[in-house]
């Protein structure tokens, strides 16, 4: 099986609740299965630790889970029109893989969750890219073709998948389970695609 990294952090559950989706279209995928992994929060005290283990959800993610899969789903909720600190801190930690080339030809996507409607979901995507086109992967968004994106009234963008939280806790909008549901679709056909050529 072609494995899908699905790597996020969530704070409050609405990130979590897209990577679900996101891992739910890599499942669907013929010849794909999703590896759900999340990273640990950071602290401003330099001495605090985290579990080796969350106390729930994903285990936490390794550099071995990078190097080892097939295509890669990122995910964040904005901080600032930026992706969160904790997952900031992991990518910055990957310049061995950035040496080794590890990451390299590999399909890549993103997600995010805002709490207002206008929070900087986009600018938070493009600002995930960035980092992943210096590893050499290669970006799978989702496109127009995709009904739900036309239809979405609260989260869902061509960069990737998206939630608008707000104060509403009903969790996410059929439209934005469609988006990232197609994303991991997406992104785990590409990865089966070019394992297959790759191996041809």
């Amino acid at each position: 099986m072609t494995e899908v990294l699905v790597l996020f952090y969530s704070r409050h559950g609405s990130t979590a609740a897209l990577a679900a989706q996101v891992a739910r279209g890599v499942n669907a995928t013929d010849g794909a299965t999703a590896r759900l992994r999340t990273v640990p929060a950071v602290s401003a005290d330099c001495e605090a630790t985290a579990d080796d283990l969350p106390a729930d959800g994903p285990p936490y993610a390794t550099h071995a889970d990078l190097s080892e899969c097939a295509g890669l789903v990122l995910g964040s909720p904005t901080r600032f029109g930026n992706m969160a600190a904790p997952l900031k801190y992991f990518i910055d930690s990957t310049s061995s893989l950035w040496l080794g080339g590890k990451l390299q030809g590999k399909p890549a996507g993103l997600f995010t969750s805002t709490a207002s409607l206008h929070g900087g979901q986009e600018s938070t995507l493009l600002s995930m890219m960035l980092p992943l086109l210096h590893q050499g992967m290669i970006i799978v968004g989702v496109p127009y073709s995709e009904p739900a994106l036309n239809n979405t009234r609260s989260g869902g963008t061509p960069y990737g998948a998206s939630h608008f939280a707000g104060e509403d806790t009903s969790g996410l909008s059929a439209e934005e389970i469609a988006v990232a549901r197609a994303l991991g679709r997406r992104v785990a056909e590409a990865a089966v695609r070019l394992k297959g050529w790759e191996q041809t």
